[in-house]
C-alpha cells in the first residue's frame, strides 16, 4: 500500500512522501500529515531483538512507502554509522527513577542527528525519482541545534546547497562556534538581528513567497526545509521512541505491552504511540517560555508574551510550527478549523480551541522548570549519582519529578536527553558549582570532563582552533535579500 500524505489545510490534495520531502511545506503554508498513521508491522517481541538501523527500516519503510528497499536502507547505513560515537546509536541510561534516552551520541551532540544525519539521504533520493533538475536550495532557522547538525548533514552533499539562520546572541557559545566554522563549500550561516522566532517566520515567508519562488526557479533553485515541518525530519524521530521501549523490554525493565510515559523537553513527540507503542503519557516540558504549558493548561496558544533567554535556548521558543500537526489531529483533522486557527495565530499571535479539542489533549500532561528549577536539578542529580546531565534534558528531569509528585503515576518513565552537557558547559559546571559562574565556556569544558568522567567528544575538539569561516549579519527585513545575495539572484 502506498501510504500519501495530505496537507493540514488541505486534505484533497495527496503527495507522495518523497514529494512531501522535497517540497517541505504544502503549497498552502500547511504541514504534510500523512492520510493514516500505519502500525508496526512487528510484535513488541520481535522489536527487542532489533538494532537501533533495524528498527529504523522497519519503522520508516511504512512511512516512506515509495521507496524501495534498496534506497531506503541505503539512506539508513549511510546516516547511522561511525558519526555516532556509540553502536546503540541512542543509549539508555537509568539514572534514579528515570531511563535517560541519550541521543546526543552524533556528529553534533545533540539529538537533531538523529533525524538530520538521514534527512540528506532522504532528500537526494527524493529529487532523483522525481526528476528534480534544479539546485535544492535548504532553508532552515535554527534556536541553536538544527542548523549546526543540518549543516553537518548537507556539507558538501551533491545537488543542494544550505543557508542557516540562527539569533545572535540568542544561541549558546559552543552552538554559534559550531555554526560559523562549519565546512563546505554549499553552506551558508548567517546572525540575524532578532530572536529564533523572528527567524523562523522570515523562513517561513519565503517558502510561501511565490514570486520567489519563480525567481528563484528561473535560476535554477527550488527551496525545501531541514526544519522539523518537513517529514522527512519527522519520520526519523519516531524510530527512537520505538528503539527506546524495545531496549526496556530487552533490558527487562519492563513487561510485553507494559505502559510508559515519556517526557520530551518541548514538543517533538513523534507518532510512536498511534503506531501501538504502548505510551499513557506524553510529558511536555517546557522552560520559562513556557507558552506550550500555558496552552495545555487553558486551551488557548499566545505567543503575546515576553521572550525571555534561559540557558536552555534551544527550547526559547514562542511559536511552536510543528503544533499544527496536533491541533489538526484533536480538531478531528478539519483541514478548515486548522486554517482558521493558524489564521488567527498569524493575525492576533493567539488562538484557543474548543472544549472537545481540549478533550482530546487527554494523552498529554504539560510542565514547566525556572531556571533555578534546573540548576538545582543538575546539582542534585549529580551530586547524589555523579550523572550529568545538560540544561534542556534537566527541564524535562525537573518537569517529570513535580509531575510524578502530583500525579502519584509511578509508570517507568523515559525523557529524551536531547543534548551534550559539553554544548553548555558554562550552565552545566555553574549549576554544579556555583564558582564557576561567569568563567569561560571552553575552560569549563576541561572541567566538565573531570567532573563527568567522560570522553571530550569530536564536536567539541573539532571546534578548539577552527577558523572562522561564516560572519553574514542581517536585519530580520532583509532575510529575502540575504538569501539572493547568497545565491547570486538578482
Amino acid at each position: 500500500m502506498n501510504l500519501l500524505y495530505k496537507s493540514t489545510r488541505d486534505a484533497e490534495k495527496t503527495v507522495t512522501a518523497s514529494q512531501a520531502i522535497l517540497k517541505g511545506l504544502a503549497d498552502d503554508g500547511g504541514l504534510f500529515v500523512p492520510v493514516s498513521i500505519p502500525k508496526l508491522p512487528v510484535s513488541l517481541g520481535e522489536l527487542k531483538e532489533m538494532s537501533y538501523q533495524e528498527i529504523a527500516y522497519t519503522v520508516m519503510k511504512e512511512f516512506l512507502t515509495d521507496f524501495t528497499e534498496e534506497e531506503l536502507k541505503s539512506c539508513i547505513a549511510k546516516a547511522y554509522d561511525s558519526k555516532f560515537d556509540t553502536e546503540e546509536i541512542a543509549p539508555l541510561a537509568k539514572v534514579e527513577d528515570a531511563y535517560y534516552l541519550e541521543l546526543f551520541h552524533g556528529a553534533t551532540i545533540a539529538f537533531k542527528d538523529m533525524a538530520l544525519s538521514i534527512l540528506p539521504h532522504l532528500l537526494t533520493t527524493s529529487a532523483k525519482k522525481n526528476q528534480v533538475k534544479n539546485e535544492i536550495v535548504i532553508l532552515t532557522a535554527t534556536s541553536g541545534d538544527t542548523g549546526k547538525a543540518a549543516l553537518a548533514g548537507f556539507a558538501d552533499v551533491e545537488g543542494t546547497k544550505i543557508i542557516v539562520f540562527y539569533p545572535k546572541n540568542g544561541v549558546s557559545r559552543v552552538q554559534e562556534l559550531q555554526m560559523v566554522t562549519q565546512k563546505g563549500d554549499n553552506t551558508s550561516v548567517v546572525a540575524i538581528h532578532g530572536n529564533f522566532d523572528n527567524a523562523q517566520s522570515g523562513v517561513k515567508a519565503m517558502f510561501e513567497n511565490k514570486e520567489l519562488e519563480k525567481e528563484l526557479n528561473e535560476a535554477g533553485y527550488q527551496f525545501s526545509s531541514a526544519n522539523s515541518i518537513n517529514i522527512g525530519r519527522l519520520v526519523p524521530q519516531v524510530v527512537y521512541y520505538v528503539y527506546a521501549y524495545a531496549k526496556l523490554l530487552q533490558n527487562e525493565e519492563i513487561a510485553e505491552d507494559e505502559e510508559i510515559n515519556v517526557v520530551v523537553p518541548t514538543g517533538n513527540f513523534g507518532n510512536a504511540k498511534n503506531m501501538g507503542i504502548p505510551i499513557a503519557k506524553l510529558i511536555c516540558a517546557s522552560n520559562e517560555n513556557k507558552v506550550l504549558y500555558d496552552f495545555f493548561q487553558t486551551g488557548t496558544y499566545d505567543r503575546n508574551r515576553e521572550f525571555v533567554l534561559t540557558t536552555s535556548p534551544s527550547m526559547d521558543i514562542l511559536i511552536s510550527s510543528n503544533l499544527e500537526r496536533l491541533i489538526y489531529k484533536i480538531s478531528g483533522e478539519d483541514a478548515r478549523k486548522d486554517t482558521d486557527l493558524m489564521t488567527e495565530l498569524k493575525t492576533k499571535g493567539s488562538y484557543a480551541i474548543t472544549g472537545e479539542m481540549k478533550a482530546n489533549l487527554a494523552d498529554f500532561a504539560a510542565g514547566y522548570a525556572t531556571e533555578e528549577q534546573v540548576a538545582k536539578t543538575i546539582h542534585d542529580i549529580y551530586e547524589d549519582t555523579g550523572y550529568v546531565m545538560d540544561t534542556h534534558t534537566a527541564v524535562a528531569a525537573t518537569v517529570y519529578k513535580a509531575y510524578k509528585e502530583d500525579s502519584k503515576d509511578d509508570r517507568k518513565t523515559v525523557i529524551a536527553s536531547t543534548a551534550s552537557p559539553y554544548k553548555f558547559a558554562g550552565s552545566v559546571m555553574s549549576a554544579i558549582d556555583p564558582k564557576y559562574k561567569g568563567q569561560d565556556d571552553f575552560k569549563l569544558i576541561e572541567e566538565l570532563q573531570k567532573v563527568s568522567g567522560t570522553e571530550l567528544p569530536n564536536a567539541i575538539k573539532e571546534i578548539m582552533n577552527a577558523e572562522i569561516r561564516h560572519n553574514t549579519e542581517c536585519d530580520v527585513d532583509q532575510m529575502e535579500q540575504t538569501v539572493k545575495n547568497i545565491l547570486g539572484v538578482k
